[in-house]
């Protein structure tokens, strides 16, 4: 029988102060049993020599009783040893081992806090015993301060917590079984010597941040280190039409992301278990990974002008191909919205994916089309009158043109009285006029006046020797 939004909202309420403080469970250990941590990929035996790197730090947890020839111990380490664990000397007389090797152990130096693919998330404890895990952007991979961070218990570790503020804050740590979550309690342990070897870096966990108060989720606290995380991140290449980047991640990716708008009746975990039990149990779903938080997003004035982020739903789908199934999703979870969003305090959603496609089908493009015009409109608004006010003011002052001096009509008639007629009468060929018509101009067609130039009333004549074989100068009127 489906459940109706009230049986939702009752099992969100139910839920809320559990499921929204998530599990962060640290992966990489430090154990003596397991095997990738010594170079030659297995656990040394009793014909082995053991070597620890001298220099490093390091706590090492041995879990039952081990045969070796020789221990070769760094300066500063420890093995924790439960009921059950510890060492044996042999004379090398062990047949199963062969002739023996060098077995040295791995260095755990360099295994980052920060580091989302060394955290496996969950909603409970019980839930990361049974691997069912969590998906989430890169920032909330790792622990947000309202987790709770988990050591396993028959492990030891040493990570690196170095952060871009003095502390990484989270509501509790446990570590060999022991659940911290009083600030002095941990503080005295981090500076035992157990708590030294675990842990290490320029900055250093804190606990006992209270969980998320508000029924509509909490930012993760992370974006602080943003850059550090995704330092750590290999980002595949994306072969889909347009890749997309949520809010909070370090790739770009092939899959959909939906947008809540949201008011005071909107409860992320009923909202969480909502789409589990009415999209993914469903096998044409079955491939996606849902990750869904509180982001706060960039707003701008006009598509330009920046203003105060807003506090939006993000609900990343992944389908591990290119994002074809993830896009049916997102439609069928706005026609759910359409359905049901005013019952569940949803006031507003949209999606995109990328095919290209977005819930408001090419309205982008119009919308950007009109901000536009709409901001060019304000700048003639607001513009013109502002330019009248520093005329007026005198902070802007019309720029001064040169003086020209014109002369008068009168001074231009006695000029040209003084210089004579000039007026151009038009091309004089002598080709074709005959001697008596040409201006009596001595020397003009003599050839001791060759490659000469004279100026008359009507121009400059050059003699043209194309059409006088006894000259070498060109004729033209001018």
């Amino acid at each position: 029988m489906p459940k109706t939004p009230a049986v939702f909202l009752l099992l969100g309420l139910c839920l809320f102060g559990a499921a929204d403080a998530l599990y962060k469970q640290w992966i990489p250990d430090t154990n003596y049993e397991n095997k990738t941590n010594w170079d030659k990929g297995s656990v040394p035996c009793g014909n082995d020599i053991v070597q620890f790197s001298a220099q490093r730090k390091v706590s090492v947890y041995v879990e039952t009783v081990h045969s070796v020839q020789e221990i070769r111990l760094p300066v500063d380490g420890e093995f924790i040893l439960p009921s059950g664990g510890g060492f044996t000397v042999s004379n090398g007389g062990d047949p199963g081992c062969g002739a023996g090797i060098t077995a040295q152990f791995k260095d755990a130096e360099s295994l980052q806090w920060f580091d989302p693919a060394l955290w496996q998330a969950a909603e409970s404890s019980d839930d990361l015993e049974k691997g069912r895990f969590l998906f989430s952007v890169h920032e909330e991979s790792v622990p947000c301060q309202y987790d709770n961070v988990l050591f396993r218990a028959g492990s030891s570790f040493r990570v690196d917590t170095t952060s871009n503020q003095p502390s990484v804050p989270v509501q509790s740590v446990s570590v060999l079984g022991k659940k911290f979550s009083s600030s002095s309690e941990f503080t005295h342990y981090l500076g035992s010597h157990s708590g030294r070897l675990q842990f290490h870096g320029t900055s250093s966990p804190s606990v006992g941040a209270s969980g998320c108060s508000d029924a509509s989720g909490c930012d993760c606290g992370n974006s602080a280190n943003h850059n550090r995380i995704c330092g750590t991140v290999t980002c595949a290449s994306m072969s889909c039409k347009k890749p997309l980047y949520p809010i909070g991640h370090c790739c770009d990716v092939c899959s959909a992301i939906v947008t809540i708008q949201y008011s005071s009746g909107f409860i992320l975990e009923s909202y969480r278990i909502r789409l589990q039990h009415l999209f993914l149990g469903l096998p044409s779903y079955q491939s996606i990974q849902l990750g869904m938080s509180k982001v706060l997003k960039s707003q701008y004035f006009l598509g330009v002008i920046p203003r105060a982020a807003a506090a939006e739903i993000q609900i990343v789908l992944l389908d591990g191909e290119s994002g074809a199934v993830a896009e049916a999703l997102a439609r069928d979870i706005l026609k759910d919205v359409q359905a049901q969003g005013s019952n569940l305090g949803i006031t507003g959603a949209e999606f995109q994916a990328s095919s290209g496609a977005t819930s408001g089908d090419g309205a982008g493009d119009n919308a950007g089309v009109v901000v536009g015009a709409v901001f060019g409109v304000l700048i003639v608004v607001v513009g013109l009158p502002l330019l009248a006010v520093l005329f007026r003011r005198g902070v802007i002052k019309t720029p001064t043109m040169p003086t020209i001096s014109i002369p008068s009509l009168s001074s231009l008639r006695r000029s040209q009285e003084e210089i004579g007629d000039f007026t151009d009468h038009g091309f004089e060929n002598p080709i074709f006029d005959k001697p008596t018509m040409m201006p009596e101009v001595p020397g003009i067609y003599g050839t001791e006046a060759a490659n000469s130039i004279s100026l008359t009333s009507s121009g400059v004549h050059f003699v043209n020797p194309a059409y006088d074989e006894n000259e070498t100068s060109i004729d033209f009127s001018a």
